[in-house]
């Protein structure tokens, strides 16, 4: 997944609308038959039954004997058991989400999805004794078993992740219970927004368009526009303002009734543990970020500022083009050989891997109406392959975008031998190949800037990223918190959470923002806030981890692609600290999140120098 303001690159064509949309015809739309053939596939359907049948088996044979088969050393078989569902399970609820995510406004799409999360919910409620099962086995007894079976010691990064959560886990009925009713709660109000947002329609000087398309007008090379489209935004997010305050205030309710219940303190604590990630270290990137203000995104504003001859930016103007910079419609095929060859010079394996999204119909690239917006790589399952989605618009942005995908892809194939309960990766770890990937292909179109003006818009390119990428997505978690923290104590209005998001707006991006009348709206359409609570924050850790370990690849002699593919394959086995350690590396450390965000600092020293 990508950070929301991927969604609008910092520049728009200036090549003519036409010209641009002949560029992009053609482009690729996936292929799920390595999946399922089709909403009717009797495979699926079949499936679906042996699902049933053994998840109904499974929970016959093994509950209550877990703690038995631990002490008399049989507890590998029902992880093995476990496992195997889980892949089931994962392949058929991947193959609906990602269908719908294809067009979440077509009824038949939605239905299937619906009937499918219902279907998938009620059998894993089967399986649900499993884990807490496994976490009442006394430590003792678990450190034995893994010590006196080396095909149990296989499974140990799973257990002992598992047991991580012993603290907050519940009573089984309870379980039970908040996992059924996920379908009927969050998930009915996560579906309900996607769908709302999927069916927007926005009204740009005469013009009906969706929301991709519509935010991609904030880049458009004539002031006018950009205004246009930030005001038809502002307007169809005011219309549904009272929708949107309602799923904020319901979802968060939600969340604390669950931290509540679970003896969660903080807030962002149950995304923490999630994430494996210790909150002091979290803190820590959050302070590094937040005092930093003023020497990135305030700076970076100011100077946008004097480029485009204004005393302040006008909030439809933070993504406008730089002023005399030439860009076109990047077709697809030059899409992906930049990144392929960014790919190719790192590393020819990680270059091979990456090819295969194109050769075997793993990508799907077209805006289309009802189409989910943004980008995202979907892991689906190990005995298949990921999926990447995109809505590519020929821009410099989107070639980045197709990058940090691919990176996501080119990890979780590498991290897949570790199977459905140790592939899946921390999000914090989860964002590191994304990020590397881009900075791989940002590099190598730096390093072919022929002139000090393409050298500039590069450059520009790179840091408006970043700030997305960091400072915003800081400044969303900061907004995530406060709204969070002041829904224990009662229901926000909207205009509460317009006026909270303002202030974090200005705080982090400075006094060369001008934030006019309509933009305390346009919290309605981050996703993030709504599927992931605090996921944002895991997009600045990647960045700043990234930066640093860009910094030891530079300097490195020999072996360091060898370490980094070790650290991908090692999927979710083994915790930050010691993916680190290779590298030199410790997340805990200060500095760490300073020599980070040094690079952005540089990279606008760069900038203000060519002024002089």
């Amino acid at each position: 997944m990508s950070p929301i303001d991927r969604m609008a690159s910092p520049f728009r064509s200036a090549a003519a609308d036409a010209a641009a949309e002949a560029q992009l015809a053609g482009l690729p739309e996936w292929n799920l038959a390595d999946l399922y053939d089709g909403l009717d596939s009797p495979v699926l359907a079949a499936d679906l039954v042996r699902a049933e049948g053994e998840a109904a088996a499974f929970e016959t044979h093994w509950k209550g004997r877990l703690e038995t088969l631990a002490r008399e050393g049989g507890l590998v078989a029902p992880i093995r058991a476990y496992e195997a569902l889980e892949d089931l399970l994962g392949r058929i609820v991947s193959f609906a989400g990602l269908v719908y995510a294809g067009d979440t406004t077509d009824p038949e799409r939605a239905k299937f999805y619906g009937d499918i999360q219902e279907k998938v919910t009620r059998l894993s409620t089967r399986l649900l004794f499993f884990g807490l099962e496994l976490n009442r086995i006394e430590d003792g007894v678990i450190a034995a078993a893994l010590a006196a079976d080396p095909a149990l010691a296989h499974y140990r990064p799973w257990i002992e992740d598992l047991r991580k959560e012993k603290p907050y886990q519940l009573e089984d009925r309870v379980e039970e219970l908040f996992h059924e009713q996920s379908v009927t709660g969050r998930g009915a109000w996560n579906r309900l927004f996607d769908e709302t947002m999927a069916a927007l329609r926005f009204t740009v000087q005469g013009e009906v368009l969706t929301l991709e398309p519509t935010l991609n007008r904030l880049q458009h090379h004539e002031e006018a526009r950009r205004k246009a489209a930030a005001e038809a935004l502002a307007a169809t997010f005011r219309e549904n303002l009272r929708l949107f305050t309602l799923i904020t205030n319901t979802l968060a309710k939600d969340k604390e009734i669950s931290d509540r219940w679970r003896g969660f303190g903080d807030v962002a604590a149950a995304r923490h543990l999630a994430n494996r990630v210790e909150p002091e270290v979290v803190d820590a990137l959050v302070d590094a970020v937040r005092a930093a203000y003023p020497l990135l995104s305030h700076r970076y504003y100011a100077l946008k500022a004097k480029w485009l001859g204004k005393d302040a930016l006008d909030y439809w103007n933070r993504n406008a083009p730089l002023p005399d910079v030439p860009t076109r419609a990047i077709p697809w095929t030059e899409a992906q050989e930049t990144v392929l060859s960014a790919y190719r010079r790192f590393s020819p394996d990680m270059a091979s891997i990456a090819q295969r999204f194109f050769d075997r119909g793993w990508i799907d690239a077209p805006a289309r109406p009802g189409k989910s917006p943004g980008a995202f790589a979907h892991p689906t399952v190990p005995s298949a392959h990921p999926y990447v989605l995109l809505n590519y618009m020929g821009k410099t942005r989107d070639v980045m975008t197709l990058a940090h995908e691919l990176g996501h892809g080119v990890h979780q194939v590498l991290a897949a031998p570790q199977g459905p309960l140790m592939a899946p990766t921390p999000l914090t770890l989860a964002e590191t190949a994304s990020v590397f990937g881009e900075m791989l292909t940002f590099r190598a179109l730096l390093d072919r800037a022929g002139t000090p003006a393409e050298r500039k818009a590069l450059l520009a390119s790179k840091v408006e990223d970043m700030i997305n990428t960091v400072v915003r997505q800081i400044a969303f978690y900061s907004f995530e918190r406060r709204i969070h923290v002041e829904r224990r104590e009662g229901e926000l209005t909207a205009e509460r959470i317009g006026a909270i998001w303002l202030e974090v707006q200005a705080e982090s991006l400075g006094p060369a923002l001008r934030f006019g009348p309509g933009y305390e709206t346009y919290w309605t359409y981050i996703p993030h806030f709504i599927h992931s609570p605090f996921y944002v924050y895991a997009y600045a850790f990647g960045d700043c981890l990234v930066n640093s370990l860009y910094a030891v690849y530079q300097r490195a002699e020999t072996g360091f692609q060898d370490k980094y593919f070790a650290m991908l394959k090692a999927g979710g086995t083994r915790h930050h600290s010691e993916l680190l350690a290779p590298f030199g590396l410790d997340a805990r450390d200060p500095g760490f999140w300073t020599e980070g965000l040094g690079v952005l600092k540089g990279f606008i020293d760069e900038l203000e120098a060519m002024e002089g």
